[in-house]
């Protein structure tokens, strides 16, 4: 699906094929046939157009990558890359090319649309029109002495922002941060020698005049990267056991976690310096292989003074087999689960809370995969958000009030309630009394007049006691 999901892309591993009749009751027209990749239009289930799978510069089909398309965060645009020669954009409704051409650039390896902040998107929500500029990254390897690049471009004019050489590039990741407003690219590096790999973290700064670049050496191989959603935080897994890359395990990681540090203010209350990324801690001597973030991030409270004490390792836990990790999109709850799909052992899935007690667990054979209903998009601008987190301490007070007034209604009701069931009961007694009495009359049996004073009697008090309303307060010494 698209991001917004107005356009949905299928693939088949067969081509379209018309057929004796023509394709006549089926979507499908002359100009399809033999394609594999089609794009739908989710609100009428039309087709809009339909593409054939890329090939290499010999006309061999290229390997097989999902997505086959990438979309801008608008749902304006969406691309594809054919490897060593160009990226192709296209633009929505019309699904023809941006400029009636694609973008040739000698040695591509792969691209990533820069996400949208959030001012952006409730202005592509409430329907502006107006044709914005959206932003794409690449980059190229080597290519006899022209160094590798990676490179920023405008969409749709074609405007090349920044452009950062790199050398001895083995191989490189581009990941945004969830609001476009960083872009790290993961380099790994080989010496001189090319015998042994390192690894640098590049950051480009996209919100900053000139797009400045951070630069953070890391000596060891980085494994996986991941920023924090919504946030300014990102984490990353070293290692620097020999045994990396063979088909051993148990190999030694690091698991090491970077904030932004933000420049102090100086004497005349202006910022001086400018942010860098510091390390925060780092989890040593782990197993661990690859990093999922709540998709909510963690919460921001924590020590000013230092930024480590707010990372604390809550849990550890153990799913035999596990291949797949799901959190649920309130960042409450967590999904591991075992894929027929992978492997037959012991097939199921066990849902974990974020402090990672174990909720419920499910052996269910030739299980394939769980996938968590998405949440819808809120209703609330970014402006409203930060009022209510701005006032939350009021409004916290005003709904424990409303809960306090609600309890104590019930409380009530519930008393009445209870006295109206007394009194019933009293009636009722009252009149089977007087109805046997007169029965005892009418029969003839004596009736001995009851004394309250008879020492045979005994009058039996029982005092119940129910807690109407409670409430707590702390006290402080």
């Amino acid at each position: 699906f698209s991001p917004n999901e107005r356009f949905l892309v299928t693939w088949s591993n067969e081509s379209i094929s018309l057929g004796p009749n023509g394709g006549i009751g089926t979507p499908f027209g002359p100009e399809d046939e033999g394609h594999q990749i089609i794009i739908w239009d989710v609100l009428t289930g039309n087709l809009l157009r339909s593409f054939p799978s890329s090939t290499s510069t010999d006309g061999a089909p290229n390997k097989i990558t999902w997505p086959m398309f990438k979309w801008s965060p608008s749902d304006k645009y969406f691309a594809r890359v054919t490897p060593k020669q160009q990226i192709s954009v296209y633009e929505t409704p019309s699904m023809g090319l941006v400029g009636k051409k694609s973008y040739k650039v000698e040695g591509v390896e792969d691209f990533e649309w820069a996400p949208a902040f959030d001012k952006e998107r409730e202005k592509q929500n409430a329907g502006d029109k107006k044709n914005r500029e959206e932003m794409l990254s690449y980059w190229t390897p080597e290519i006899g002495n022209q160094p590798a690049r990676v490179t920023l471009l405008n969409i749709p004019s074609k405007e090349i922002v920044r452009t950062r050489n790199l050398v001895n590039v083995k191989d490189c990741k581009m990941h945004w941060q969830s609001n476009g407003d960083f872009l790290c690219v993961k380099i790994d590096r080989h010496t001189k020698t090319k015998k042994s790999t390192f690894a640098n973290l590049e950051i480009f700064r996209v919100r900053e005049k000139d797009i400045p670049v951070e630069v953070i050496e890391v000596k060891d191989t980085v494994i996986a990267f991941a920023w924090e959603p919504k946030g300014e935080r990102f984490a990353i897994i070293t290692t620097n056991d020999p045994n990396y890359g063979q088909s051993t395990q148990g190999v030694r990681t690091n698991v090491s976690f970077y904030y932004l540090e933000k420049p102090k203010p100086g004497k005349g209350g202006d910022k001086v310096g400018t942010a860098n990324f510091k390390l925060i801690k780092t989890l040593e001597k782990k197993t661990s292989n690859a990093i999922y973030w709540s998709p909510r991030g963690r919460h921001k409270e924590g020590s000013k003074n230092d930024p480590a004490a707010s990372i604390q390792l809550m849990s550890t836990q153990e799913h035999y087999g596990v291949t797949d990790i799901e959190w649920d999109p309130t960042g409450r709850y967590v999904i591991t689960s075992a894929s027929f799909w992978r492997h037959s052992m012991e097939n199921g899935y066990s849902l974990w809370d974020f402090k990672g007690a174990l909720l419920q667990k499910q052996l269910l054979d030739k299980f394939k995969q769980l996938l968590w209903r998405p949440r819808p998009k809120s209703l609330l601008s970014s402006d409203a958000k930060k009022k209510i987190k701005k006032n939350i301490r009021d409004y916290s007070k005003a709904f424990e009030e409303e809960d306090a007034l609600a309890q104590t209604s019930v409380s009530k009701e519930l008393l009445a309630h209870r006295r109206r069931l007394v009194d019933e009961w009293n009636a009722w007694r009252k009149r089977v009394e007087k109805e046997l009495a007169e029965e005892k009359e009418r029969a003839g049996v004596q009736i001995i007049p009851r004394r309250d004073d008879d020492e045979n009697v005994e009058i039996i008090e029982e005092w119940i006691e129910e807690v109407v309303e409670e409430t707590e307060e702390i006290v402080e010494d």
